[in-house]
């Protein structure tokens, strides 16, 4: 009984965050959408690309149920970091579509397995697994990267919440934030007096 509470507890949360990360690129350019935002490139549309890659993987060929469509590699050269970007070529409805179809495939090997049935990663050093250890990652991976698109979508126009509708009311208006950054600015300046 615990397990199926477990299982379905995990299950939940994972959908949620899911959510949550496509609700990041709602209402943004096809620019905004994709362009890198960090040194490294980070981007959202990238993210969700990333995560739709290694979701398929993990629930896919972990357990012998491979997703039925080509993924790209992280152990080919050309193909490295293909999954954290998106090309021109690329539209962002196939991405998210893509995704969604990495969701039912995902699903489908959740509630087909029991949480105990035994898993092979062959990229971790202890490759043997259970469909909890996978669950319990890819609710990580996802939570990760969903504070990663946090932070992006916040520094590009403010919104802040985990879907399109809490993101699009502000409860405090610029003034509010440019005296809390203030507060927090001040805060550490004097924690560190060498920074005064």
């Amino acid at each position: 009984m615990i397990d199926d509470f477990a299982k379905a507890y995990l299950h939940d949360y994972l959908q949620h965050i899911r959510e949550a990360m496509l609700a990041k690129v709602d209402g943004l350019s096809e620019y905004d959408a994709r362009r890198p935002l960090t040194t490294t490139g980070t981007n959202l549309l990238g993210l969700i690309k990333h995560l739709a890659t290694w979701e398929a993987r993990y629930f896919g060929e972990v357990f012998d149920r491979p997703f039925p469509e080509p993924l790209p590699r992280w152990d080919v050269e050309a193909e490295r970091l293909a999954d954290m970007w998106a090309t021109e070529y690329e539209s962002r409805s196939n991405i998210i579509d893509r995704y969604r179809r990495v969701w039912d495939h995902s699903d489908a090997t959740i509630k087909a397995l029991a949480i105990d049935a035994p898993g092979h990663v062959a990229w971790w050093p202890r490759p043997e697994v259970k469909l909890f250890d996978i669950l319990v990652h890819m609710l990580a991976e996802t939570s990760r990267h969903a504070g990663h698109a946090d932070i992006l979508r916040e520094g590009l126009d403010g919104a802040v919440g985990t879907d399109a509708e809490s993101m699009a009311v502000q409860r405090h208006d610029a003034a509010f934030w440019k005296e809390q950054r203030a507060k927090i600015e001040q805060a550490a300046r004097a924690a560190d007096p060498t920074n005064a």
